[in-house]
């Protein structure tokens, strides 16, 4: 094994190099373009020539352009704000800089503190950046805190599993959508599964495009109709990302 391999074999399964960008962008919803930007940068030209935009997220491996878990967890809570204001690349930047800078961390956005007061001074900062309403503060920490409570963490306060969206999600109710289907990292390799199961969504969604109904696989699985629709949109309609 290369000494690269042992390092990452070395890795807690949470750091371990695991999602292409277009597999993150297909559990999370996301669009590719979106993830990409955030982890690789981006050309962009201006007056004086092209210019480069640093990533906001620093991948699990930079070279081959990998993520981790815990990767996923930083790009849901960003992707609250991309939703919700469509803010640009260098603005994000700003601001999980400024996290960083006043509390030290290898992922600021999903440290439990985050999810406590330090989310105040992001939005804070965020305000400063797009001189937004208070009304526009409260909205914005309302959906990021909507995202947060997806993240299911350990007694240390480490995110351990991810409740990813699987539909179209209304900004104004993100807490009804349900948490049907899981990210753990510890199961089935970190692909997504339903809740409680094991069973991966992509099975479910293979035997749904080959023809089996709804109701079949429901009684195949012993599980409710809503699980089983839940599986299905997190594999089939991405499109709607």
């Amino acid at each position: 094994m290369t000494k690269r391999g042992t390092a990452f074999r070395n890795l807690d399964v949470r750091e371990t190099p695991s999602y292409g960008v277009v597999e993150a962008a297909h559990y999370l919803r996301i669009p590719p373009t979106t993830i990409r930007c955030w982890v690789s940068g981006r050309d962009y030209p201006t007056k004086a020539g092209k210019q480069f935009s640093k990533p906001v997220i620093q991948p699990a491996d930079p070279e081959g352009k990998l993520l981790s878990f815990m990767n996923l967890v930083e790009i849901h809570v960003l992707d609250a704000i991309r939703r919700k204001y469509n803010i640009s690349l260098d603005k994000v930047r700003t601001a999980v800089h400024f996290l960083s800078r006043q509390f030290p961390s290898r992922h600021p956005l999903a440290d439990q503190e985050f999810a406590t007061d330090r989310l105040n001074l992001f939005v804070e900062k965020f305000s400063q950046l797009i001189n937004i309403s208070q009304d526009g503060q409260l909205a914005m920490r309302e959906i990021i805190q909507a995202h947060l409570e997806r993240i299911e963490r350990d007694m240390a306060g480490i995110p351990v599993r991810l409740y990813p969206f699987t539909r179209k999600r209304d900004l104004q109710e993100p807490k009804e959508e349900p948490k049907a289907v899981v990210i753990d990292p510890q199961v089935s390799f970190g692909r997504p599964v339903l809740a409680g199961t094991g069973i991966v969504t992509a099975v479910i969604a293979e035997r749904y495009k080959a023809g089996d109904s709804i109701d079949d696989l429901s009684n195949d699985y012993g599980l409710e109709r809503l699980k089983i629709e839940e599986a299905i949109r997190c594999e089939l309609q991405v499109e709607a990302a």
